[in-house]
């Protein structure tokens, strides 16, 4: 399917890839992107449109590269980001800094919106030096959570200057991911291979659960949760495993899939067709796992825009829908695992995606966009 992905090479590293959010109920394909760079002298965030779709050659295929719109340096490495808005997009930077940058789409400019000096930062706030990574951020408008190498976890929002809540000493091993699993609830995975409920209802510092992997406390880079099963949670880490999670049930993974042979970067639920997931790694692969595969063999009510079904188990007495992702051994279902980019060398480190596109960033300085994603 390398045919049907647009690439541009954009002299940078890519850390992340992001689309903007459509409004809600919006029919179209998403169009936008940001990226955020480094490893380069100047780091900057960008906003690119996808291509132009006028562009389509005699058999609809899709022609056209992704058209920078505008950029803005960034101080540090670009860690994370997240769309708050349709406009504002949150920034976690390499000096523990966290920055609002606003797109104005009037003009085709980006601005700083706001910014949180040193939300993370090691012992001494005061000294030159003191930053601590700012490793992740996760947005539920106005609410931003960001987490860092200082194992400190900040509530702010958007409009209030200061952050609404700090739990300092959160994690003694550095914090590498978050995400919310309902508003009051997130979840933060850690460099010793554990999971951790946070209640934000609740001021003591603690967390309400922990999981963790048996044995090897392989650090975890990346987490995702289910979109519309909240207890179902992808995490994956240092040694390319993908794990899938119950947080209803026990405290270990309920599956773990042998996947990429270097750390994996990022895991994502597709947000509106959930049995299929993505993922990439170090090694320079991204895999698409699809658990519908064998859909047509199963009893289902409830077909979502044709491609995903839910179907029932037969283990359970009230017919309640299962996840394909619950099942204990997600391979006799033959899940379907295909490598979208076979020959890359050098690492993914980002994915996102929405709809039928899927948009990625890689160390060899190139933006890719795939638009058929299901075609």
């Amino acid at each position: 399917a390398m045919e049907d992905v647009s690439a541009k090479f954009v002299s940078q590293k890519i850390s992340r890839t992001r689309w903007r959010p459509l409004p809600p109920a919006a029919l179209q394909s998403p169009d936008v992107f940001a990226t955020g760079s480094w490893d380069n002298e100047d780091n900057r965030i960008s906003i690119w449109s996808s291509g132009d779709l006028g562009n389509a050659g005699l058999n609809g295929e899709y022609h056209g590269e992704p058209r920078l719109l505008c950029d803005i340096q960034h101080n540090g490495d670009v860690m994370d980001m997240q769309f708050l808005d349709q406009e504002r997009i949150v920034v976690a930077s390499s000096t523990g800094t966290v920055t609002i940058f606003r797109h104005h789409q009037n003009n085709q400019t980006l601005s700083a919106n706001h910014r949180w000096e040193k939300a993370h930062y090691h012992v001494d706030q005061d000294t030159s030096c003191g930053g601590a990574a700012c490793t992740g951020v996760v947005c539920s408008n106005p609410e931003i959570v960001t987490v860092g190498e200082d194992g400190r976890i900040n509530l702010f929002r958007a409009d209030q200057k200061d952050a609404v809540r700090t739990i300092d000493n959160a994690d003694s091993s550095t914090l590498h991911a978050v995400t919310f699993l309902r508003t009051t609830e997130i979840l933060t995975v850690n460099s010793i291979g554990q999971l951790k409920i946070w209640d934000l209802r609740h001021q003591r510092n603690e967390p309400s659960q922990i999981f963790s992997l048996a044995g090897d406390r392989v650090p975890l880079h990346c987490v995702d949760r289910h979109p519309n099963q909240q207890h179902i949670v992808a995490t994956g880490g240092q040694d390319g495993m993908l794990s899938i999670w119950d947080i209803r049930q026990g405290t270990m993974p309920v599956s773990l899939l042998n996947a990429h042979e270097a750390e994996m970067w990022e895991v994502h639920f597709h947000p509106s067709d959930p049995d299929h997931l993505f993922t990439c790694s170090e090694d320079g692969s991204l895999w698409h796992w699809d658990a519908s595969t064998n859909v047509s063999e199963k009893p289902s009510f409830l077909h979502q825009g044709g491609r995903s079904t839910a179907y029932l188990s037969h283990s359970t007495i009230n017919q309640s829908v299962v996840s394909a992702w619950l099942s204990n051994d997600p391979t006799k279902d033959r899940m379907e695992i295909t490598n979208l980019i076979p020959n890359q060398t050098l690492s993914v480190n980002s994915l996102d995606v929405l709809g039928p596109c899927l948009v990625y960033g890689t160390d060899t300085e190139a933006i890719y966009v795939n638009r058929q994603l299901f075609a």
